[in-house]
């Protein structure tokens, strides 16, 4: 599998994972209509199935997602809820894309 294809499906899944998750949330924590708690349950449902596409294995894939996932989450607060990532965030961010790398990409 090439990256782009790697990437593309990390991209994917943490999409689902963040976007449903802020769905749920916004219906347990905030009041929002049932209806948006079960949409973001069934996007959530997408989350689980999209990285059953990377070539890796479930335990190597799931350890690299986590740093797919913090990088999209501080994207995500800074984009949906305005807080902007400050140099820590950035700092971080790219250490864990680093470890993504070693982790799914170094020569085996």
């Amino acid at each position: 599998m090439n990256i782009l294809h790697s990437v593309c499906l990390f991209l994917g899944a943490g999409l689902c994972e963040i976007g449903g998750g802020y769905l749920v949330w916004q219906w347990w924590r905030n009041g929002a209509h049932l209806g948006v708690g079960l949409i973001g349950g069934a996007i959530l449902i997408f989350y689980g199935i999209i990285p059953t596409y990377q070539v890796a294995s479930f335990g190597r894939v799931y350890a690299a997602y986590g740093g797919w996932f913090v990088v999209l989450s501080i994207l995500w607060g800074w984009g949906i809820d305005h807080i902007a990532p400050d140099k820590y965030d950035v700092a971080g961010g790219l250490i864990c894309l680093l470890g993504v790398a070693v982790i799914m990409h170094a020569p085996r």
